[in-house]
């Protein structure tokens, strides 16, 4: 069966060029004209993507990702303006898989559509192979559930993480005193579109200390190793 991908956008010239484009490619393409239909599809269908414009008209495209992560862990690809770096940090921030610029370029849409799939296929295949019973690791005074992907505080609180902050809070707790690089945190946190070079990384890390260290202008849980990368002690 081809994969389905879901494109919503207020625009009906854009959403039929990128409907025929994915469907030449050998994808089943949905469409949906604003967040409403989006949701509306996203409880009858589960498709492996949804392609989400940031600016449309009514409910915009973040807050749209943001419900959608409520509920779902669906592959999300934004589509946003050339220059708006807000829009990129903070679908980022709502667990955003990866962006695009318009105006579009359709041979980078149909690798990036690849290279997404194609990490959540193997995120799939390494979580059902992994042994089941992760228990949970001290994060200074928080606590991670590993089995259930949830972070609690000192005082047994639920502290909110997202997908990828709960990827690398995971990669840190399996590589305890171990210094990782940008690169080896985008890999073994199955997120590579988010290029090291971008620095978007850090800003993760800069929030999941928010959260885990006492003084986060002084991490002592997860450290700095300047010139080389980050260290979970």
């Amino acid at each position: 069966m081809p994969e389905q991908i879901l494109i919503c956008d207020d625009e009906d010239n854009l959403r039929r060029m990128l409907s025929d484009h994915l469907t030449d490619c050998g994808y089943e393409v949905l469409q949906a004209a604003n967040a409403d239909e989006l949701q509306a599809t996203l409880r009858r269908v589960q498709p492996a993507l949804v392609l989400l414009d940031v600016r449309m008209p009514g409910k915009d495209g973040l807050t749209a990702l943001r419900e959608i992560r409520e509920t779902s862990q669906v592959a999300v690809m934004m589509l946003t303006a050339a220059g708006e770096v807000v829009d990129k940090v903070l679908g980022l921030e709502f667990g955003a898989d990866d962006y695009l610029v318009k105006p579009l370029d359709l041979r980078e849409l149909q690798a990036r559509v690849k290279s997404v799939l194609r990490r959540k296929q193997l995120g799939r295949a390494q979580e059902a192979s992994a042994p089941q019973g992760g228990g949970t690791v001290p994060f200074g005074t928080c606590q991670l559930d590993l089995d259930g992907a949830r972070l609690f505080d000192g005082n047994g609180e639920e502290i909110a993480i997202t997908t990828m902050e709960f990827s690398l809070l995971r990669v840190f707790a399996q590589n305890r005193g171990r210094v990782l690089n940008r690169d080896q945190l985008l890999d073994q946190a199955h997120d590579r579109s988010w290029e090291p070079y971008d620095r978007s990384i850090d800003l993760r890390i800069s929030r999941i200390r928010r959260k885990v260290e006492r003084n986060p202008s002084k991490p002592e849980v997860i450290r700095t190793v300047r010139g080389l990368g980050y260290v979970f002690r």
